[in-house]
């Protein structure tokens, strides 16, 4: 299974941005579907990004579309998600999700520890 770890988590003021990252192991990370999840306290944990394995593909919640970008570097065996205009409802743990199949739907099996975002208004 794909160890994942995110950093790049911490506290903005609303309106900022931050740029979260998730390093995965493996020698295949190329052939991965990446995501990012977030789970604010008290409500279910929810999709904000997926990207194919090429990076060719980007989907989005409509949340955080126009606002969060997702990518990737495959010589890094890295995932990124730039956020930017952030809202205190942007305030959350943020996930970092494989998919090792990588074909659709995606169906993340493997998880990371999380980050906290938190946006103060």
């Amino acid at each position: 299974q794909v160890q994942l770890v995110e950093s790049g988590g911490g506290l903005v003021q609303a309106g900022g941005s931050l740029r979260l990252s998730c390093a995965a192991s493996g020698r295949t990370f190329s052939s991965y579907a990446m995501g990012w999840f977030r789970q604010a306290p008290g409500k279910e944990r929810e999709f904000v990004a997926a990207i194919s394995w090429s990076g060719g593909s980007t989907y989005y919640a409509g949340s955080v579309k126009g606002r969060f970008t997702i990518s990737r570097d495959n010589a890094k065996n890295t995932v990124y998600l730039q956020m930017n205009s952030l809202k205190p409802e942007d305030t959350a743990v943020y996930y970092c999700a494989a998919d090792q199949v990588a074909t659709m739907p995606y169906n993340f099996g493997s998880w990371g520890q999380g980050t906290q975002v938190t946006v103060s208004s």
